[in-house]
Formats: C-alpha cells, structure tokens, sequence
C-alpha cells in the first residue's frame, strides 16, 4: 500500500494492516521462555514449601526477565512500527502505543 492510499483509508477510518518486520522475534521468544522457567521455579518452589526469602527472591528473577522482554519489545515497536506510523500519518497506532504505556507504567 502506497502513502496515499494509507492516508486514503485513514480518511475514510477504514480499517487497514501493517506489517512490520520485528527484528527483535527470536529474542523476544528466548527472553519469554527464561521468565517462564522463572515463573515455574517459583511455583515449585512454593509447592516444596520452600523458604519465603527464596521465592522472593525468584519473583524478583521474573520481574527482572519480563522487564527486560519489554524493553525489547517497545524498542522494536518503536524501531518499526512507531516509525513506520509517524511517516504514514498512522495516529491510531501512536495512540495504541500511548494507551499500552499507560498500562504498563501503572
């Protein structure tokens, strides 16, 4: 799709897809997988009755992996589709953006 038929069906507030390379896919998955063993490591953990201290301190292993796998993620994001958005006039997935950071600050 052409610039002028993006802004076309912006105008018009047609749906429309983009599609965006995300460079960052595999580390994403890999960074995914390491919180989810974390994760399974905590509810073992819990499960074996293990020390408070311990699971502690495991929580804040996967606090640690999905705070770094969102970093990649909005890195991407804003790499490609936020640029991508901005050149083609794209206020809905800025504004998409703006709502997921508000609810990732919280």
């Amino acid at each position: 799709m052409n610039q002028e038929e993006h802004e076309l069906l912006h105008k018009k507030g047609l749906p429309h897809t983009h599609h965006h390379s995300h460079t960052q896919t595999k580390a994403v998955i890999n960074r995914l997988a390491r919180a989810i063993g974390h994760l399974n490591a905590v509810k073992k953990m819990v499960e074996d009755g293990r020390d408070c201290s311990e699971v502690l301190i495991q929580i804040a292993a996967v606090n640690a992996a999905l705070k770094s796998v969102s970093r990649v993620i909005l890195k991407d994001h804003m790499d490609h589709c936020i640029v991508d958005a901005i050149e083609t006039g794209d206020n809905e997935t800025i504004k998409k953006l703006r709502r997921a950071i508000d609810s990732f600050i919280k």
